[in-house]
């Protein structure tokens, strides 16, 4: 019995759900998740943010003294600097800023990730080196895209288009017109190109970071940085990364 027809026609029937199962397959990955919430952040900015006045640049990975770092957006005005970390997640958001990992709860599952503040601590810290501006000028804020807080947050965390309230409420000069445009051309100098084998090279750069086995660099200063171990308050007996310079930097991480 030839079963050649009823195999073409179940084929002709569900050929379509290969590129539907990829794409969906896609659309759940990590990279995928964080690249569409940095596009809605993008496409709120460009309808609420005057572009004359709020120069801007997006994806930037600047070199570090302890390897790269990457920043989604940052918005170059005569009031300040503000440096957006945006994140794409659903479910219930719990943190608060002094917590060193925040938490995701969807239904009975929570997850554990790292605090957006101190993550976004970084890059400011890479701008103002970069640029050798004061660190007053240059302003942290984070972008929830999706989920609900469950937890009272600062006023620079924010969630959908909040952002933008937040940027707006700074209203005094700080930089002329002449300035905003020079930083603008440093940073372009500086910026590695953003092209995958970057982004690669960077998340090279991340893993290394969480390997005890590694060698690894102050951010701030270029120096070793140690394990050591607390010896009093609360995280006593807990490790963490720290400056081997100390007490003359007093740069420290933790250990996860």
């Amino acid at each position: 019995m030839d079963l050649s027809p009823i195999i073409d026609r179940v084929l002709s029937a569900v050929w379509w759900l290969v590129p539907l199962v990829s794409i969906i397959a896609i659309l759940r990955l990590a990279w995928w998740k964080g690249h569409l919430g940095e596009l809605v952040a993008r496409a709120i900015a460009w309808l609420t943010l005057d572009t004359g006045t709020y120069r801007r640049l997006h994806n930037v990975t600047l070199p570090t003294p302890d390897g790269t770092t990457q920043i989604d957006h940052i918005f170059v005005s005569r009031f300040g600097i503000f440096v957006l970390e945006t994140k794409n997640m659903k479910g219930w958001i719990f943190g608060s800023e002094n917590q060193a990992q925040w938490t995701q709860k969807i239904y009975a599952n929570s997850f554990k990730f790292q605090n957006p503040l101190r993550q976004n601590f970084k890059h400011t810290k890479a701008l103002e080196a970069a640029l050798g501006v004061s660190s007053d000028t240059i302003h942290s804020v984070v972008a929830f895209v999706g989920g609900s807080f469950k937890t009272e947050m600062p006023q620079n965390v924010t969630k959908g288009a909040g952002f933008v309230s937040y940027i707006k409420s700074f209203r005094a000069p700080v930089f002329t017109d002449r300035q905003v445009g020079g930083f603008l051309e440093e940073l372009q100098s500086k910026r590695l190109k953003p092209i995958p084998s970057t982004h690669r090279r960077h998340v090279r750069s991340l893993r290394n970071r969480s390997r005890l086995d590694m060698a690894r660099l102050c951010p701030r200063c270029g120096s070793p940085l140690v394990l050591r171990t607390a010896k009093h308050g609360s995280r006593a007996g807990q490790q963490f990364w720290g400056c081997s310079t100390f007490p003359k930097c007093r740069v420290v991480q933790n250990v996860t």
